[in-house]
């Protein structure tokens, strides 16, 4: 986990407090591990920065971080990697894995059951990017600390 400061001693509002990388190799367990590693992350930016991370923002970071290891380990061969960026007003959740192939939110249908993963991080986030890689594909989901609602 690192800090970007400027020469000052001051964080940019466009640059992150702290951010931290996983592997994820697949193994059982590994989705609440995810989650576990989300936590423990906003608790240490909590602690080390001072920051309010509200039961909201914990709650849709863990969710957030199921919906999308739970995809890239069952659509894409091989391991992911799982970095969180917090910023004062935000957390972003980045997950790579192999498969080049974007993941697109089907049509809502109540009597579908599961894959509805997209669907719901599309609800709970301020934003999605979705880029392909030389190598596979990063989703960053971007989550804000306020406790206002804003697509849900």
């Amino acid at each position: 986990m690192g800090s970007h400061a400027d020469g000052d001693g001051c964080t940019r509002p466009d640059e992150h407090l702290m951010r931290a990388g996983y592997a994820l190799n697949g193994a059982d367990g590994c989705i609440a591990e995810a989650r576990h590693h989300a936590i423990a992350f906003l608790d240490q930016a909590h602690a080390d920065h001072h920051l309010l991370v509200p039961a909201r923002a914990r709650d849709l970071t863990q969710l957030v971080v199921s919906e999308l290891v739970t995809n890239a380990l069952k659509y894409a061969p091989g391991p992911v990697l799982m970095e969180l960026r917090i910023h004062a007003g935000r957390v972003d959740i980045v997950v790579w894995d192999s498969d080049p192939t974007a993941p697109t939110a089907r049509a809502a249908d109540p009597g579908r059951i599961g894959q509805h993963g997209l669907e719901i991080v599309k609800a709970v986030t301020e934003d999605l990017f979705i880029e392909q890689e030389p190598v596979g594909k990063r989703i960053t989901a971007r989550i804000t600390l306020s406790d206002t609602v804003s697509h849900i």
